[in-house]
């Protein structure tokens, strides 16, 4: 299927690595221009080196997203580069691990900054070129919303706040054609779990502890399948499809972990 992204300019917060990674080298498949924003210059130009080897295009603007200041001059950039943004994808962010009992004030509004304020001030410094090109935005969520999950007060709130501002902005956005949706992750392997895996004493065992309550297959989902339905979202071919929170897990949020 031709999703008609070719050359159309796409912003993917987090690009570098992990859920990001698969989303830029998909899009960049399907001949999209990604724009990896992400802290890492190195990290950044490896992913853009690795898509244009690849034969694909991308670009990438070193911005530290908890920054406020940082996220409207990484919008400029994009602008200055190419004139237009036809797609926002939300990724960047971690469980961090600020939880009730062990966390903090600081610790607790640090993290929101790290995992949803750039949510909002990315699509807000990107609005009105997304309102020129009748654009979409996909926002990254974790299963943490709605399951919960111990120990994650702050990651597990700011996931739910990415739910409902998907749905706002869908609301907001439906006199200008931006259609707004978020895919929500559960069990996906990146390099980020395998070091939150590697803590464990017998690593191996936790991890087949995992996948054993993954229903289809009894497998991680990988970053290439999120990537996929991701790209889906941003073009047109799911051109009535808005406010919607896709679970792409296997069925490990809605389906009986027992089975």
């Amino acid at each position: 299927m031709d999703l008609e992204l070719k050359d159309k300019v796409i912003i993917v917060t987090g690009g570098a690595k992990g859920i990001g990674e698969g989303i830029v080298k998909v899009l960049a498949a399907e001949g999209a221009i990604p724009v990896i924003v992400g802290r890492s210059g190195k990290d950044n130009q490896k992913t853009v080196a690795e898509v244009e080897a690849a034969g694909g295009k991308a670009f990438q603007v070193v911005a530290e997203l908890t920054d406020p200041a940082t996220c409207e001059k990484a919008v400029k950039e994009v602008m200055q580069q190419y004139g237009r943004i036809d797609g926002l994808v939300n990724n960047a962010g971690e469980n961090d691990g600020v939880g009730l009992e062990q966390g903090s004030y600081e610790g607790f509004m640090a993290s929101l900054h790290k995992n949803v304020v750039h949510y909002y001030l990315m699509a807000h410094h990107a609005l009105p070129a997304l309102k020129a090109s009748k654009g979409a935005i996909v926002n990254i969520g974790s299963k943490t919303a709605e399951t919960g999950q111990g120990g994650t007060s702050a990651y597990a709130a700011a996931n739910g706040a990415r739910n409902a501002l998907t749905r706002e902005w869908a609301v907001e956005l439906l006199p200008y054609s931006i259609r707004v949706n978020a895919v929500i992750v559960a069990e996906a392997w990146t390099p980020l779990y395998a070091s939150w895996i590697s803590t464990f004493e017998e690593p191996e065992h936790k991890l087949a502890a995992i996948t054993q309550k993954i229903p289809l297959e009894q497998r991680m989902t990988t970053t290439t399948e999120i990537a996929n339905t991701v790209a889906f979202l941003l073009s047109p071919k799911s051109s009535h499809t808005t406010g919607q929170l896709v679970h792409v897990d296997g069925g490990y949020v809605h389906l009986d972990r027992a089975l």
